[in-house]
């Protein structure tokens, strides 16, 4: 039996995306100066406003400078994003800083020490997730819906009589046959924040070519089903529209619902907090088990005690298209990756500031290396040859 299946995904100009991506500019901001910093940094934007909240950590020769150096960053991303509007202006608004030091009690159970190894920053559960409908190794749904919005904003930014503006939400309904393979798209749906005086036309004479070259042939939709604007007029956007918080857009950030998700977010979260880093660990081993040939696709799970370096449990499940067993693949990545926070975060290199350019458009199906050097580690297929 056939079946739809719909993901979506919102523009970096998005409210809670530009609380993501001011959030992990804190951290890379960090990380630039002390790449053992702590940093747990929550975000709120609004009407002409931005206020940070948190806990960080970093040595005190070093502090005051980075804790200066914030607002004149976060102002230049909230630029670079290209909101310039009268209520949320990136040289305008207000800018609270309330970020504090990390409290002792959760530094005492993640610090190293003499006789305990480093530990995790926090419990919890963390999911992986690869398969083959894309050749990024990413569910279609999701990576052609980021895809579209990626594509729209290069635009934006390359013009500036653009009507198009930052704030934008895209969504794809793909068509499943009853084994699993894609026959077609559904309906796609886009909103896009646009200029005064721009008609629905206007957007939709805009955009319709530009999804059609994102897809792959033969997937567009008919005009009936490419539902643009549907709400008639999005003029009033951004963090001026509704407010934005931090760590709001989980699904977004992974598979657009196609796999399961622990529930921690990721921006403004060093990488001693699992939450970030072992799902990114979670993505590494899934992306290598199907690259290897081994799966269709893989979902993996690690979970963690606070303060405990080992995980308490590894899970592999290739959901039946394993050429092998499921156990003994868990064997051979636990024998490949060293899974504790130290392990995870050394043999992906995760403590440098890689993370401002994960904050939009996913965290998973981007190429290595895309936005820089170091960035999006986790991508890398380098172990697929050494499975069995």
């Amino acid at each position: 039996m056939s079946y739809l299946f719909t993901s979506e995904s919102v523009s970096e100009g998005h409210p809670d995306k530009v609380c993501d991506r001011v959030s992990d500019t804190v951290l890379d901001l960090f990380l630039s100066q002390d790449n053992q910093a702590r940093v747990a940094c929550e975000t709120l934007a609004t009407t002409n406003r931005v206020v940070l909240a948190g806990e960080v950590r970093a040595p005190e020769d070093k502090l005051d400078g980075i804790m200066a150096a914030i607002e004149p960053a976060v102002r230049a991303a909230i630029k670079d994003i290209g909101y310039e509007q009268e209520k949320f202006h990136h040289a305008h608004f207000e800018f609270q800083n309330y970020l504090h030091e990390q409290s002792a009690h959760i530094a005492q159970g993640v610090d190293e020490a003499h006789g305990k190894e480093e530990g995790a920053g926090d419990q919890g559960l963390m999911f992986g997730y690869a398969c083959r409908e894309t050749d990024e190794l990413m569910p279609a749904p999701i990576h052609y819906s980021h895809g579209i919005l990626q594509r729209l904003a290069v635009m934006r930014k390359s013009d500036s009589d653009s009507i198009l503006r930052p704030d934008a939400k895209s969504q794809l309904t793909v068509i499943y046959d009853d084994e699993g393979r894609i026959t077609g798209v559904d309906k796609i749906v886009l909103s896009t924040q646009h200029a005064v005086g721009a008609s629905q036309d206007d957007i939709r004479r805009l955009v319709t070519p530009v999804i059609a070259d994102v897809l792959p042939e033969g997937w567009m939709v008919s005009p009936e089903d490419l539902l643009i604007n549907p709400t008639g007029t999005f003029e009033i956007g951004g963090p001026d529209g509704d407010a934005g918080l931090t760590g709001r857009k989980i699904i977004v950030d992974t598979y657009g619902g196609a796999a399961p998700h622990g529930g921690g977010a990721f921006s403004g979260k060093d990488p001693t907090k699992v939450d970030r880093s072992a799902a990114y660990a979670a993505r590494y081993l899934a992306k290598n088990v199907v690259a290897s040939g081994l799966a269709e696709k893989c979902t993996i799970q690690l979970a963690y005690a606070i303060g405990v370096a080992e995980p308490v449990s590894v899970y592999v499940d290739t959901h039946g298209t394993g050429t092998g067993n499921d156990n003994s693949l868990q064997d051979q990545l636990r024998g490949l990756v060293d899974l504790t926070p130290k392990g995870i975060r050394t043999h992906l290199g995760l403590n440098a500031p890689i993370y401002a350019p994960t904050s939009a458009y996913g965290h998973f199906g981007r190429k290595a290396g895309e936005a820089g050097a170091g960035t999006f580690p986790w991508e890398a297929v380098d172990i697929a040859a050494k499975l069995l």
